[in-house]
């Protein structure tokens, strides 16, 4: 096996396959194929943006892959909470810049709310305090996040054509200049 090794690296996930299915029983094989399975399964699930209705703040549905498919314009997916402050303050960051930045790439931002129907109240008192210059869409039975297996808020996924290109999970100040170079290259 090693000279197999030596000579060709893709047979690197081979060796690793047979090695454990010669030298460690059937269970183990069997539970790596299937995590594998499984990996992959979720990779190419969110590989393309799901096809989900949201409400925008005055109650109308939207379609994500319908409403928000421009040919090669970029869009930001900020996932955020009322009352989670390192989302707002992303999206603050955001909002602040986003003028100068739309000069250089052709992108818009969508601000999705997670927030479930306890605190979802206070979503549109909240953007309209902010004066954020994006359009606030929710996801109040958590559709879209379930779908995308979002564990946690501030989450950022950019879309081009209805397909993820980037994901950014948290925030932390200056991650915003990250995202700028991320739709730079993107365009």
């Amino acid at each position: 096996m090693n000279i197999i090794m030596q000579k060709n690296k893709k047979n690197f996930i081979f060796y690793h396959i047979i090695h454990l299915f010669v030298e460690h029983n059937y269970q183990t094989m069997t539970k790596f194929i299937i995590c594998a399975f499984f990996i992959a399964l979720n990779l190419k699930a969110q590989s393309n943006l799901p096809d989900v209705t949201l409400s925008n703040l005055e109650g109308k549905k939207i379609s994500l892959t319908k409403d928000f498919s421009e040919q090669d314009k970029l869009y930001v997916l900020s996932f955020w909470a009322t009352w989670c402050t390192p989302c707002i303050n992303e999206l603050d960051e955001i909002n602040d810049v986003q003028n100068d930045w739309k000069k250089e790439v052709n992108f818009e931002v969508l601000a999705i709310s997670i927030d479930d129907s306890r605190t979802q109240k206070r979503v549109k008192p909240l953007t309209s305090g902010k004066e954020w210059g994006f359009i606030i869409l929710l996801d109040s039975n958590q559709d879209l996040k379930r779908a995308l297996s979002i564990v946690n808020v501030p989450y950022t996924i950019v879309v081009k054509n209805n397909k993820i290109v980037h994901v950014q999970n948290g925030y932390v100040p200056g991650n915003e200049v990250e995202l700028l170079e991320k739709l730079k290259l993107l365009k």
